[in-house]
């Protein structure tokens, strides 16, 4: 990357909560860190001056007509799981798990096959404009430090946590820690491991703290675990009160429920990503606010084994960061232009009720709809909220992450036919309808990851 860069292009963000702007033909100038340093729009009175002086520097890049967008923030993503994606999400949950999940997992022992799928899908979610994303990966120390790595080798801005699940009652006896010390030893080590790695990194790579969720982590692992948190000021992330199973065990195990037992534990604080969430109630949401905790909304996958929808306006009313996330492979898709679409879905259904032998207005909760915009808001100013970092937005001091979108692509063409050409009906039909095809450049930290295609 050069010294200073000035990008000129018609750029949509979200600053707030189902507001977008659009920002035609503006200039943004960005340092060496792929720091923002100026927006200028057309009407500055030193946009001119920059453009010139960037076009005669050769410093200038300029997107023409495409659009451009921040790039997506994934906040919940099982690395290991992304063979598997599609596979099996007509059975049960247990026969998904037992049968599929957990023995590909305990494959990742073998660290050249960890390589070969880890490469594949920080490739695949480049792809598709996620230039942030949270990984869990598996209860191995050697794989779950490689994924960090290729991260870091392609460009992307990654969190990736090693698995710990030592539960002998909830885990099988071929994929688990060998006991509560091995499984706090191991993940203080991938924290220092990742921390010494991420030196080298421009666009950043950081260790997370990752018990599995409550039910395969014995009281141990889980204070422990929380002591290291506290220790290395590190992220956390973990299911929580995802579905009616997990959240009846949680109780009946504890008398308490998911929020409070993380809690607890010390896994709760401004760097926790609390993962699905669905059954949490008013108690659980004060609990999050108050401690500065996000949520990972992940509605693909939450429609297939979560038992119910989130009330998210609910959360973001109470004060909760919100943020998406596709949960490979619970959710079968990579994109979270999938994941943007169902959260509108499923909030309507959440607010319809979905139910018709129930009277219309008894069947809905009120209030629960989520707009394409919301939903945008999401995945990128959301995420970038949820993980206390400047990402999502084209402002100043804000890091430069950005995917180009073009809608006259010829495998992928998006016209609106002279009709609907005012910029957020443009925005909606690239939310709803861009594939792959269109996203021809994604920028990471001021740092063109090349062509994704060409990774």
């Amino acid at each position: 990357m050069r010294s200073k860069q000035v990008f000129k292009g018609n750029f949509f963000h979200a600053p707030t909560y189902g507001k977008a702007e659009y920002l035609e033909e503006t200039l943004i100038t960005v340092n060496k860190r792929g720091i923002i340093e100026s927006v200028l729009s057309q009407s500055s009175s030193d946009y001119q001056a920059v453009l010139a002086e960037a076009k005669a520097s050769n410093l200038l890049v300029d997107f023409g007509d495409k659009f451009v967008l921040p790039g997506f923030i994934d906040l919940h993503i099982h690395a290991p799981q992304w063979p598997q994606a599609g596979v099996a999400l007509d059975e049960p949950l247990n026969v998904w798990l037992d049968e599929c999940t957990f023995p590909l997992e305990a494959r990742y022992s073998d660290l050249e096959f960890a390589k070969k799928v880890y490469s594949d899908l920080v490739r695949q979610l480049l792809n598709r404009g996620t230039t942030t994303a949270v990984y869990f990966a598996t209860q191995h120390l050697e794989s779950s430090i490689e994924l960090a790595k290729i991260s870091a080798q392609l460009g992307q801005r990654a969190f990736v946590g090693k698995v710990a699940m030592d539960n002998p009652e909830q885990t099988h006896d071929y994929y688990r820690d060998e006991s509560s010390e091995q499984a706090i030893a191991d993940t203080e080590a991938f924290i220092v491991r990742v921390r010494e790695l991420a030196k080298n990194v421009t666009q950043g790579v950081y260790p997370v703290v990752t018990p599995r969720f409550v039910p395969s982590c014995t009281d141990e692992t889980l204070r422990g675990l929380g002591i290291l948190a506290h220790k290395y000021d590190a992220y956390v992330q973990t299911h929580c009160s995802e579905g009616q199973w997990e959240h009846g065990y949680v109780l009946d195990r504890y008398g308490k429920r998911d929020a409070d037992v993380l809690a607890d534990f010390g896994l709760v604080n401004d760097k926790s990503i609390m993962d699905h969430c669905n059954f949490v109630n008013d108690h659980d949401g004060e609990l999050f606010a108050e401690h500065g905790a996000a949520i990972a909304h992940c509605p693909i996958s939450n429609a297939y084994f979560a038992n119910g929808v989130l009330p998210v306006n609910r959360l973001k009313k109470q004060g909760v960061k919100v943020g998406l996330g596709t949960d490979i492979s619970g959710g079968f898709s990579p994109s979270l232009y999938d994941n943007i679409k169902q959260t509108v879905i499923s909030s309507r259904m959440l607010t319809d009720g979905v139910d018709v032998t129930i009277e219309q207005e008894k069947r809905g909760v009120s209030d629960s709809r989520v707009s394409v915009l919301e939903a945008f808001y999401l995945a990128t100013c959301g995420g970038g909220e949820a993980l206390s970092l400047p990402v999502g937005l084209f402002k100043e001091g804000q890091i430069f992450d950005a995917q180009v979108l073009d809608p006259n692509q010829p495998a992928n063409s998006l016209p609106g036919f002279d009709i609907y050409t005012e910029p957020f009906s443009r925005l909606a039909k690239l939310l709803y309808l861009s594939t792959p095809a269109n996203i021809t450049e994604v920028w990471v930290q001021g740092n063109k990851v090349k062509n994704p295609k060409e990774i």
